[in-house]
């Protein structure tokens, strides 16, 4: 079997290890890594199985230097970063695939969920965008209804997690819980006003503009001049490129939920034909990589519906408390579920890879 040279850039981050986790886990023939890293982390030792690797700033000399040494390179380190990288290792002839958003729009650029538009990988464009995390995991469940029943309109909802504003954030939701619990342990009086409460209790510069344990914050991303997140603009943008439809009729509303891991949205389809409940279990069942839990009236409540708890860390797209739209005749709504490090980034990138070996790209 062949083996590849691969390169992570951003290797010490959440997704660049979930990346070099996925490398592992799947059995993807890797010949040498390389990973690269800003200043604050080059010279870091990191282990993987019996392996070490010694992490490598990334600078334009190192990545001449290794240049000739590398096949393919994972991208995700942010979009600044991608900007000036990404084209000077495809300058040398290596694929890039890349989790930031910086090229996801790009006219030039293949963006890709291999599930839903292989087709579009090629041996000439060297660039590869890795999509929004909640889109990926949305467009896995709509790409087999939209080829059989040709989907009209989109509304959705996320739910996502902290984690997908990075370890920090992560940090912040867990310091924030032990501090609420802790001084509502210590009271001896009852809360009235628990929203006035959690206000009082905000202290320093966070992640998040606002509390984020025991609240929800509607914004991810910055505001536009359309009163839509960025967030939600690119679940519009990515979701009529990535299914090849610009026809579709999209509107978003995201949201960061206190959740360590995993990415929820509750997704509203109408379509051209009309699909009963039934056909749609029996559609999104057939799927590779997506697993239907919808079973509502189910003593056991692990099989009603999935939520991000269950979703952790597995390799596939939940969807559940499928329905037809009380309000619309040929309307269904529904509730996905899947990982934002994996499927919504990391496992999809290495998905890609394994894509590019299938079609003989690289």
């Amino acid at each position: 079997m062949k083996e590849y040279n691969i390169a992570i850039v951003g290797a010490t981050g959440a997704v660049g290890r979930e990346m070099l986790n996925m490398l592992t886990v799947r059995k993807f023939p890797v010949k040498n890594l390389f990973l690269f890293a800003s200043s604050r982390s080059a010279g870091k030792e990191i282990q993987l199985g019996q392996q070490k690797y010694i992490v490598i700033e990334l600078t334009e000399q190192n990545v001449l230097k290794y240049a000739k040494e590398i096949d393919v390179a994972l991208f995700s380190a942010g979009a600044s970063v991608s900007k000036t990288f990404a084209p000077l290792f495809a300058q040398q002839g290596i694929f890039v695939i890349d989790n930031s958003s910086a090229w996801r729009m790009d006219p030039e650029v293949p963006l890709v969920v291999p599930e839903v538009n292989p087709h579009t990988l090629s041996k000439e464009k060297k660039i590869i965008a890795n999509p929004n995390c909640s889109t990926i995991q949305m467009v896995v469940v709509l790409n087999p209804l939209h080829k059989v029943a040709n989907i009209k309109r989109i509304i959705v909802s996320t739910y996502q997690s902290v984690s997908g504003a990075g370890a920090k954030a992560m940090l912040q939701l867990l310091n924030e819980t032990e501090d609420v619990v802790e001084k509502l342990k210590k009271l001896t009086e009852i809360i009235t006003d628990t929203n006035t409460y959690f206000k009082s209790n905000l202290n320093g510069k966070q992640v998040f503009p606002k509390q984020i344990a025991f609240n929800l914050i509607p914004q991810i991303d910055v505001f536009m001049d359309n009163f839509y997140t960025k967030e939600e603009m690119k679940m519009v943008n990515e979701t009529k490129k990535i299914l090849e439809s610009p026809e579709i009729k999209i509107s978003a509303q995201c949201v960061r939920v206190p959740v360590f891991r995993g990415h929820s949205e509750s997704v509203w389809i109408e379509t051209e034909k009309k699909l009963t409940v039934q056909e749609v279990r029996q559609i999104l069942s057939s799927q590779q990589n997506l697993k239907v839990i919808d079973d509502p009236f189910n003593e056991n409540p692990d099989l009603r519906y999935p939520t991000p708890l269950e979703c952790s860390n597995q390799q596939v797209t939940f969807v559940g408390r499928i329905r037809e739209d009380l309000s619309s005749e040929n309307g269904l709504v529904f509730w996905i579920v899947s990982d934002n490090l994996l499927k919504g980034a990391a496992l999809n990138a290495v998905q890609i890879l394994e894509q590019m070996v299938k079609q003989n790209i690289i």
